[in-house]
């Protein structure tokens, strides 16, 4: 078995998870063989603000997007409930996720447990006022018609409550999210590329630190070699051995 169990059941685990850890849910990543901007480039524009901003057809595509985006219909896979039983042991200190699925908390990590890096599906926002709201309430309007819905607050424009490309990120989230790999023991980097910043750099703070780094992916990552641990396994197959074996003594 691999280092990273036992430095698992040392307690103090923060745990940074990106796309890889959710395509077992059936949601696909972005940047893999099959991932959606591989498959269509011109895609990208729909994660960017300034095409959202600037193009009502990049809005309006946007909207039919989240009509079927697949996180509706997934479920957590075996390595998110591996999180929560790590967390359950008293192991887990967080998860900073890359991700806007609440596939984590849906997995039955209480929301403090997740620091939401990029933002939440399940919200719109307006970008004028700053008002929050359902996202189904919104995709309800869509559905009965309206292409573009406008904020029923101030009439500004509406997005998800992500963070695209280009878009400011929550201070806070982000002063989370360095406090905690500053402080743990064992930092555990699964399913992402470690290529888009601030959460990649996450690495190297927690390296700096002294904690052991874990970094399970399927394809090699910029971090790779300040690693204390690289496992190229299936996630949904791994992680939930590295777990079971953690917390077999608890």
């Amino acid at each position: 078995m691999y280092e990273a169990a036992e430095w698992f059941a040392r307690g103090k685990v923060v745990v940074l998870t990106g796309a890889g850890i959710s395509t077992d849910s059936g949601i696909p990543d972005f940047r893999g063989p099959q991932g959606v901007w591989t498959r269509e480039p011109e895609a990208m524009k729909l994660s960017s603000i300034e095409h959202y901003v600037g193009d009502p057809a990049v809005r309006r595509r946007s909207w039919q997007e989240r009509l079927t985006h697949p996180a509706w219909g997934a479920e957590p896979n075996a390595a998110h409930l591996a999180l929560v039983e790590l967390d359950a042991a008293g192991l887990l200190d967080s998860v900073v996720t890359q991700n806007i699925d609440g596939l984590h908390q849906r997995a039955g990590l209480a929301s403090d447990r997740v620091i939401e890096l990029h933002g939440t599906i399940h919200e719109t926002e307006c970008l004028q006022c700053g008002a929050r709201g359902a996202m189904e309430v919104t995709l309800d309007r869509v559905r009965a018609g309206e292409s573009d819905p406008a904020c029923l607050e101030c009439g500004g424009m509406l997005k998800s409550a992500t963070i695209s490309f280009g878009q400011q990120m929550n201070m806070a989230s982000l002063t989370a999210a360095a406090e905690a790999a500053m402080y743990c023991r064992t930092f555990v980097a699964i399913g992402t590329s470690l290529t888009v910043h601030p959460a990649a750099g996450l690495v190297a703070v927690a390296a700096k630190q002294g904690a052991r780094v874990v970094i399970l992916n399927d394809a090699e990552t910029p971090y790779d070699a300040i690693a204390d641990e690289v496992i190229r396994e299936p996630i949904g197959a791994v992680l939930p051995g590295l777990v079971g074996v953690a917390t077999a003594g608890g």
